[in-house]
């Protein structure tokens, strides 16, 4: 009963300060990075030092091994723990062996604790639990009664799991726990207190049935759900059809490059802290890889403005007739690094914005925003500047061109 009661008390001290102190971002030294990361950690150290180069600054460790390896490459690592099981002795030995390395960044819950025991659809198809299909969603008395036991099971084990970290490792590493995108609220926030990051995964590309732009709402969703706590966004880097016959996805479907940058860039201007993907251990094609290493390229090169918090007073104003139809949503983030500042626009709708008109740059009057990638080149007059978008298109606009960082791969699925 002592050491409970010593571990609740460390974990009041230790983990509830932690997450009111920690915004997100990696740590090396004084500087601050935006986490940007992949689940597959590549078995030979060249196509390790390819991820490095590529930008890609965190990985999946799971032993000390892992961890010398991702150091070794200029990595940090995540390292994902069983916390659903409690304070073991295992948990405490693996623990210890891990939390003075040096690249050790973040430790990992269970993934996607509390949508496995409330809403997987394994739990009607192969485990039996639910007697029908969508049975959480229906509130039926067996799926309600089943998420209840297993809640008191697994909540207790959570904290008493998250208090022994913070006992040997002091608070020094974040914890994080990835959810479904349509987590239960409830169930969620009965763990919050003791986790500094939370967040989910989301996988919209399907063969005849993708939609990118659910990452932002996604985005929104979690940083409610959190209590604004940051929220990390897990990314697609698989086809369906290679996760095998249980999902039933028969055609091939990357990501092209413009929906995996605009799923990046939707994420970012709506407030995630960190993008990671998932699925990249069975994905087929090298040349996917390749797309997915030009755009975290592409972003590791916006660091300063990755980690900047937003430049106060701008905004997007939308300029158009009314008969125009559809929704009217452009997403966007302003940030500002030195001298130097950036604009992210993300057309979220299926059809064209003639008029997006970026307010709030009279620190910028008669200088020029020029687009990322692209030819299009506007000055500030007046304090704003206005665009044109194509359906579902993503403008980066920069007042210089030096935060380019060109690699093959961004003309996958053209």
């Amino acid at each position: 009963m002592g050491r409970f009661l010593c571990l609740v008390v460390l974990l009041q001290i230790s983990g509830l300060a932690a997450g009111e102190g920690f915004d997100g971002y990696l740590r090396r030294g004084d500087e601050r990075f935006f986490p940007i990361g992949f689940y597959d950690m590549p078995e030979d150290e060249a196509g390790l030092r390819e991820m490095a180069e590529a930008g890609v600054n965190l990985v999946h460790c799971h032993s000390a091994a892992d961890l010398d390896r991702a150091q070794a490459a200029g990595l940090q690592g995540v390292v994902p723990l069983p916390l659903d099981n409690g304070a073991t002795e295992e948990l405490r030995e693996q623990v210890t062996k891990m939390a003075g390395h040096p690249a050790l960044a973040v430790w990992e819950g269970p993934d996607e604790v509390v949508w496995n025991f409330t809403a997987f659809s394994g739990l009607y198809k192969t485990m039996g639990v639910h007697k029908e299909s969508g049975a959480w969603w229906k509130q039926t008395p067996e799926a309600v009664a089943y998420a209840e036991q297993r809640a008191a099971e697994i909540m207790p084990n959570l904290r008493a799991a998250a208090a022994m970290i913070r006992e040997i490792d002091g608070g020094a590493h974040p914890v994080w726990i990835n959810e479904a995108e349509k987590s239960d609220v409830a169930y969620v926030r009965q763990y919050l207190e003791f986790v500094d990051i939370t967040g989910c995964d989301i996988y919209p590309i399907k063969a005849g049935k993708s939609n990118p732009a659910r990452i932002g709402e996604s985005a929104e969703r979690w940083k409610q759900v959190g209590l604004r706590k940051p929220v990390w966004m897990v990314l697609q880097a698989f086809s369906w059809n290679e996760l095998g016959e249980y999902y039933g996805a028969k055609e091939t479907a990357y990501p092209t490059f413009a929906e995996s940058r605009l799923m990046a860039y939707d994420a970012i201007a709506h407030g995630a802290r960190g993008i990671l993907y998932w699925g990249g251990r069975f994905a087929k094609s090298a040349e996917f890889r390749q797309s997915l290493y030009a755009l975290t390229a592409e972003l590791a090169a916006l660091q300063p403005f990755l980690t900047a918090p937003e430049a106060p007073g701008v905004g997007v104003q939308l300029v158009e007739m009314p008969d125009d139809g559809g929704g009217k949503s452009v997403a966007y983030t302003g940030r500002k690094s030195g001298e130097d500042w950036l604009i992210v626009l993300v057309n979220e709708d299926d059809e064209a914005h003639m008029g997006v008109v970026v307010v709030g740059l009279g620190e910028l009057e008669g200088r020029a925003l020029r687009e990322l990638y692209g030819e299009k080149a506007v000055v500030v007059s007046g304090g704003e500047v206005v665009t044109r978008m194509l359906p579902r298109a993503v403008q980066v606009l920069c007042t210089s061109k030096a935060y380019e960082a060109r690699r093959n791969g961004r003309t996958f699925g053209d």
